[in-house]
C-alpha cells in the first residue's frame, strides 16, 4: 500500500441543537461544507502499525481516531500499516480535523479491503458523530447526532474566510455548558446580509454563548472581525473557529491576510467532495 489521502475540514454553516436526549446526545440540524483546509495523509506498509504525525502534538497510540477508525472496520487479516499524518487542520477548532483523518483511513483501508460501503458507513458511526459526513463532503444537512446526512446542491456564489484563534475548545464541553446556561438559542443572521444562496437557510449557532461564556475573547474576536469585514461572522461548530462569507476566493484571501494577527487565518474554496485519494 503506497497511497497519499487527502481529508479536509468543514465549517457548520449552521447549527441548530435540541435538549440532551436520554442516551445524553443531544439531536441537532446542521448545514455543513467542506473547504480547501486538508490534512495530509499517507498509508504505506510496515512490519508493525506506526503513526507518525507532523504539525500537532497529538496521541499516536490506539487513542488517537486514526487507530480507532482502522479497528471500527473489523478487517481480521489486516496487514500493519504505516501511517504519516500531515495535521494543517487547527484541533479543538469546530472544524472536524480529527473527525476528518478517521474517515479519511476509513475510507482508504476500506477500499484496499473491499470492505462493503454499508460496513464503511457503521464503523465511522461508531467512531464519531460527524465521522459520516466526511466520506461524501461536499453540502450537506446533518441530522440526529450527525449520522444521517442529506445531500445539498453546491454553493457557487461565496467562498469563506477561517479564523482560528490561538486557544481551542473542548466539544463536549461546549455541549455541558450550553445546557448548563439553559439551551440558549442563537441569533439569527439577517438574510439580506448573506450571499444569495443563504438566504433560504436560517443560519445561526446555538453554541456561540456557551462558547463565548469558556472564552469571553471569542465574542470580542467575532465582533472585531464583523467589524473589520464589514459582515456577519459566524461559529463553526463548537468553536473555537469563526468564519466570514465573502464573493470569491480573491476577495477571501485580501481578507484574511487583513486579519493574520487574529490567530491561523486561510481563504478557504468550498470543496465538493470530503476525503480524497490524491492520485485519482
Amino acid at each position: 500500500m503506497d497511497e497519499r489521502w487527502s481529508a479536509p475540514a468543514k465549517v457548520n454553516l449552521s447549527l441548530r441543537v435540541g435538549r440532551p436526549r436520554a442516551d445524553g446526545y443531544h439531536p441537532l440540524e446542521s448545514i455543513v461544507q467542506t473547504i480547501d483546509w486538508v490534512d495530509d495523509l499517507y498509508f504505506g506498509d510496515a512490519d508493525e502499525d506506526l503513526l507518525e504525525i507532523e504539525g500537532a502534538d497529538l496521541p499516536a497510540d490506539g487513542e488517537n481516531l486514526v487507530w480507532k477508525a482502522a479497528d471500527a472496520l473489523k478487517i481480521t487479516d489486516r496487514d500493519p500499516l504505516r501511517i504519516e499524518l500531515t495535521k494543517r487542520i487547527p484541533s479543538g477548532a469546530g472544524l472536524g480535523g480529527g473527525s476528518s483523518d478517521a474517515a479519511c483511513v476509513i475510507a482508504a483501508v476500506g477500499e484496499r479491503y473491499r470492505v462493503p460501503a454499508d460496513a464503511r458507513l457503521a464503523a465511522a458511526r461508531s467512531v464519531g458523530a460527524d465521522v459520516t459526513f466526511f466520506l461524501t463532503g461536499g453540502t450537506a444537512r446533518m441530522e440526529g447526532i450527525g449520522e444521517r446526512i442529506t445531500p445539498l446542491d453546491a454553493p457557487s456564489d461565496f467562498s469563506v474566510v477561517v479564523v482560528a484563534p490561538r486557544y481551542g475548545l473542548s466539544t463536549p464541553t461546549v455541549y455541558r455548558t450550553w445546557d448548563e446556561l439553559g439551551y440558549p438559542p442563537g441569533r439569527v443572521v439577517e438574510a439580506t446580509r448573506l450571499p444569495p444562496s443563504l438566504r433560504n437557510t436560517e443560519i445561526v449557532n446555538d453554541l456561540t454563548a456557551a462558547a463565548i461564556s469558556l472564552e469571553p475573547g471569542l465574542g470580542d474576536l467575532i465582533s472585531e472581525l464583523s467589524e473589520r469585514w464589514e459582515r456577519p461572522v459566524m461559529m463553526s461548530g463548537s468553536g473555537s473557529a469563526v468564519f466570514g462569507c465573502f464573493a470569491d476566493l480573491d476577495e477571501a484571501s485580501d481578507a484574511a491576510v487583513a486579519v493574520a494577527d487574529a490567530g491561523a487565518s486561510r481563504a478557504c474554496a468550498l470543496r465538493r467532495h470530503g476525503v480524497h485519494r490524491l492520485d485519482r
